[in-house]
């Protein structure tokens, strides 16, 4: 088994910080998270310049050839960009039909690969965040993270009293129960709708409205986790700060 350079006697110290675990390069190869990279090195799935690595810990540096599944590996500088996403774009990377995708709103804005998180359907405005971080991707998707989500509703109607105490007490859809996190009423005709969520089932927020017979005029999410969409015009994106990233990465 080769052994790691972490334990080569030769190994320069100057060449130390470019050194890179080999589970951390497979993840921001977009492969998948860094637990997952452990189990696909243990099973030796993974070759660096033509060797089996089955070795946890094992680092690797720039100028390494890592192979998984006959492809070459090439991971890119993590890149986050958030858009405020408008009407009428849906978000796929690509599209059969020729519709218009997320995609087009961010094609300049850099060089490297960058995927939408989840998803907003045609017709729902907002927050929407891209990157190339695979391991940061799963965790947000995935719903033991709770992250939260805050969306603006508006519907063609005013909501009842009695709606809005089902709504928070909970609704049972044909899926499953649909909690929410937080409702209230941010307007005087009690048609527009403040709603917090973290659940990412499909559609969720216009299903639980629809379920008691309201028609969702607008939807527009305002948060998404620690992002909001202060100074970020309809249509627009821009990069996340330092900050904002580290927020991100602690979230439970």
């Amino acid at each position: 088994m080769p052994k790691s350079r972490s334990a080569k006697a030769e190994t320069p110290k100057q060449n130390a910080a470019k050194e890179t675990r080999l589970n951390k390069y497979i993840a921001n190869a977009g492969v998948c998270s860094r637990r997952e990279a452990d189990k696909l090195i243990v099973a030796g799935e993974i070759k660096v310049n033509g060797q089996v690595i089955t070795e946890l810990g094992y680092k690797v540096e720039p100028t390494d050839k890592v192979v998984f599944k006959g492809r070459k590996l090439s991971p890119e500088k993590p890149v986050y960009v958030l858009l405020n996403k408008p009407k009428d774009f849906i978000t796929t990377t690509d599209d059969p039909e020729n519709r218009r995708t997320v995609m087009e709103l961010v094609k300049n804005a850099c060089e490297e690969r960058i995927y939408p998180v989840g998803r907003l359907d045609r017709n729902t405005t907002g927050l929407l965040l891209f990157t190339n971080d695979g391991e940061l991707a799963r965790k947000l998707a995935h719903p033991s993270h709770n992250v939260k989500k805050i969306y603006k509703v508006e519907l063609d109607k005013s909501i009842t009293k009695e709606d809005f105490a089902k709504i928070e007490q909970g609704l049972e859809l044909e899926d499953g129960l649909a909690m929410v996190d937080g409702l209230a009423i941010v307007d005087n005709n009690k048609k527009t709708l403040g709603i917090e969520i973290h659940i990412g089932k499909n559609r969720i927020v216009r299903r639980i409205f629809e379920h008691l017979g309201y028609e969702v005029i607008k939807l527009d999410r305002v948060m998404y986790g620690p992002l909001d969409k202060l100074n970020l015009p309809r249509g627009k994106w821009r990069f996340l700060s330092d900050k904002e990233i580290a927020k991100l990465k602690r979230l439970n």
